[in-house]
């Protein structure tokens, strides 16, 4: 979707479910789907294991939001992210949000913010409670997003960071190739083809955390090409050098 990065996107940070390390990985991932109006982080930043996080919201302009730890086991900073989520979404000034947080506790949030037709994407590692997962449009783990170190955190420019992954890559089961032929038949036309880019839109709507990363490709073309299930056509458009990709199930 081309417009996609004119949305204007209000990024929630749970400081306490998610590393710092992987904040500046996860900030660029945000950048692919929207430009992030507002960014706040939310914790209580009176104890001293958060000192790492200092150099971190410095290079990303991330706004931390004092809340203190009023009960012990109790995490008072869930409420105080739900409260300015719902103030965001009556200022009308955001298209929708990024919730990064592995707390189901953000479920109705985010079901919330959808029936305002807010778009809702989810951030989150792979521990995740499936109910959060399926209240986004969609969800990607925090696994799979390069970690890019922060220059500053070290103190020097003449380290260059290079992105690391540091995730165990999925093997393609049995459920989800399930899920991919059915999402071809529901599109298939009268031949059996399907155009690529509405299966992988549906794959989405059907399960908000299908992403080809998970498996260990950049894109869902070679995700499909790598599987002997499926076959795949390349057709020529009006517009030069540009083609359409279809695929189809593969009768064995």
């Amino acid at each position: 979707m081309d417009d996609r990065r004119e949305i204007r996107l209000a990024v929630l940070i749970d400081a306490d479910n998610v590393p710092y390390s992987n904040v500046k990985g996860v900030m660029e991932e945000i950048a692919k789907y929207g430009t992030p109006t507002f960014k706040r982080i939310y914790g209580d930043w009176t104890r001293p294991t958060v000192s790492g996080w200092k150099n971190v919201l410095l290079e990303n302009a991330i706004t931390p939001i004092q809340q203190y730890s009023y009960t012990s086991g109790k995490n008072s900073s869930d409420s105080a992210l739900i409260i300015d989520a719902m103030d965001i979404l009556y200022s009308g000034k955001v298209d929708g949000f990024c919730i990064i947080s592995s707390d189901s506790d953000f479920t109705r949030l985010a079901t919330r913010l959808r029936e305002a037709g807010m778009k809702v994407f989810g951030i989150g590692q792979k521990k995740t409670p499936n109910p959060f997962i399926v209240a986004c449009d969609k969800f990607i783990y925090m696994e799979i997003i390069p970690m890019v170190d922060e220059v500053g955190a070290t103190e020097t420019k003449t380290d260059v960071a290079k992105p690391k992954i540091k995730s165990v890559v999925d093997k393609v089961n049995k459920e989800t190739l399930k899920l991919i032929k059915a999402t071809i038949n529901d599109l298939a036309d009268e031949n059996g083809w399907a155009f690529l880019g509405d299966v992988g839109n549906l794959l989405l709507k059907k399960q908000p955390n299908f992403d080809p990363r998970n498996y260990g490709f950049l894109k869902l073309t070679p995700l499909i090409k790598s599987l002997p299930q499926f076959e795949i056509d390349k057709r020529e458009t009006d517009r030069g050098g540009i083609k359409l990709v279809y695929i189809k199930n593969k009768e064995l």
